[in-house]
């Protein structure tokens, strides 16, 4: 018998803390040992008070979309503090993550891309194709790209951005990713944002940028994978969409190595 196809595998996993159950999972189920090194922190919105009073008014509109798990989870925990959903307003997102989260919240009609999990796929979909004259509201952290509200307001839609939590980078202890590597014993970074890249990047500093540059990267969509090559690091490996696509990648990877 074979052995698993991560087995002896460190793998540094850079979710935010606290989203990091269902990767890890997977990782140790194909043999591998995670390694947990959160890259991003995820906090509430300076002020929400303009949250709280969109909550007010859903009845407004005629289709939210969270654009991350953080979001699901930040905006619902307002929003049912205050009051019931809507029956009318339908739900859309962009990912499995955040698609699994909205099921832990109650709903089981979520409008969601079945392949790559990004803003174009979900655009492509019927469902926001034809959006003239609906209501649209985005739950987000602050900033963000604009391609969505962009993209409805072109076909005829009304959005309104909620913006319900804030990134920001950790303060973090980066002595056991450096002794891991300087030990040959660090395998694989797994990276699923720009943000937590850069980041990661800055958390390393001068002393870990080699560290970075020289173990593979993993990483579910081009624009991360080209801003890890602009980095400078060597194996960028895109892989498919979510932790599962992240695994498959690893897995075939290191089949070869």
């Amino acid at each position: 018998m074979s052995p698993p196809a991560l087995a002896g595998r460190r793998v540094v996993v850079t979710r935010p803390a606290g989203q990091t159950a269902h990767l890890a999972a997977l990782i140790r189920a194909a043999g591998g040992e995670p390694v947990l090194f959160p890259a991003l922190e995820i906090l509430d919105a300076e002020n929400l008070q303009p949250l709280a009073a969109l909550v007010e008014r859903l009845e407004a509109f005629d289709l939210a979309i969270f654009v991350s798990a953080n979001a699901v989870d930040k905006a619902l925990a307002l929003v049912q503090a205050r009051r019931a959903w809507p029956a009318g307003l339908r739900v859309a997102t962009v990912g499995r993550g955040s698609e699994r989260a909205l099921e832990r919240h109650g709903f089981a009609a979520v409008i969601a891309p079945g392949e790559r999990f990004d803003s174009e796929a979900l655009l492509a979909l019927p469902e926001l194709k034809d959006v003239a004259g609906k209501r649209v509201v985005i739950f987000r952290g602050d900033g963000g790209r604009e391609l969505l509200g962009d993209t409805l307001a072109a076909r005829g839609a009304t959005v309104e951005y909620a913006e319900c939590y804030r990134r920001s980078r950790p303060k973090a202890d980066t002595a056991l990713l450096l002794a891991l590597w300087q030990q040959r014993q660090l395998d694989a970074f797994t990276v699923t944002s720009s943000e937590g890249l850069t980041n990661l990047h800055d958390m390393l500093g001068e002393a870990g940028r080699q560290c970075l540059k020289n173990t593979p990267l993993y990483a579910p969509h081009e624009r991360i994978a080209a801003a890890a090559r602009a980095l400078g690091v060597q194996t960028v490996v895109l892989t498919g969409p979510g932790d599962e696509g992240l695994v498959a990648g690893l897995a075939a990877f290191f089949a070869k190595v």
